[in-house]
């Protein structure tokens, strides 16, 4: 049970737009991160453009900022998404639950589903795809390409096609594995680039859809998380999921 303050919760420096979407009784928490919004500050600089917007700890991996009563309170970040990247992002209230919960993630026992909104239309509805990636860091920017050593595994399935102004789709994406930028390189060789994407996308098409929709951003979204975890000696099932932002449901 957590032992946090009754308002931890309500006082939390969050940045514009990031929604708490559910909480357990050990104080692991789910946010709904907007795009555009870092997981954490890579310095000072950037505490502004945060999840939460104050001092974060990257050996920890944990934020700490005062109350107003002068107390230091902390949270930590249990996973990341891409600045670009809107949806589901998890912390927790203790650094108990936060091994836990990473201990966790590293069994790779955690189901994830993303939905993304693609130029084309697949040939399958449904498809497990399996790709050998390389991974590599180029000037402090992770770049990652379609032909290595690394798996990667991902289940797709096809949601709704339409035929517009564009040829669009919007798709449904598991990952089996968790590879830096996988589900966008993954959708980029199959000549399906996600919308928006500007490291692997369709760059003339980018524009356009954005002139036209008057709308820039990178159209993936972390849908859903769910696992059980165990914690002092019991299992706690947990979930959390984020809605479609609206620039999907306008342009779909």
């Amino acid at each position: 049970m957590s032992t946090l303050p009754a308002d931890f919760w309500d006082t939390l420096p969050l940045h514009d737009g990031v929604k708490l979407l559910t909480r357990d009784e050990n104080g692991l928490v789910a946010f709904d991160k907007p795009a555009g919004v870092l997981s954490h500050p890579n310095g000072s600089e950037d505490e502004a453009r945060a999840l939460l917007m104050c001092r974060y700890d990257k050996v920890t991996q944990c934020f700490t900022w005062k109350a107003a009563d002068g107390a230091l309170r902390q949270l930590w970040l249990l996973n990341r998404l891409d600045s670009a990247t809107s949806g589901v992002i998890l912390t927790a209230g203790s650094e108990k639950v936060a091994k836990a919960v990473r201990e966790h993630y590293a069994k790779k026992q955690v189901n994830k589903a993303y939905q993304a909104l693609i130029f084309g239309k697949p040939q399958m509805n449904f498809e497990l795809w399996h790709d050998l990636l390389a991974v590599r860091k180029d000037g402090g920017q992770v770049r990652t390409s379609i032909i290595g050593n690394v798996p990667a595994e991902t289940r797709f399935q096809l949601i709704k096609h339409t035929q517009k102004a564009f040829s669009t789709s919007l798709i449904r994406l598991e990952p089996r594995t968790g590879r830096s930028h996988q589900l966008r390189v993954q959708c980029a060789k199959r000549r399906l680039p996600i919308i928006g994407d500007q490291t692997y996308g369709n760059f003339p098409l980018n524009r356009s859809f954005a002139k036209t929709n008057q709308t820039k951003r990178l159209f993936l979204h972390s849908l859903e998380t769910s696992f059980t975890y165990e914690f002092a000696g019991k299992k706690f099932p947990f979930k959390a999921s984020a809605p479609l932002p609206r620039e999907f449901l306008l342009t779909y």
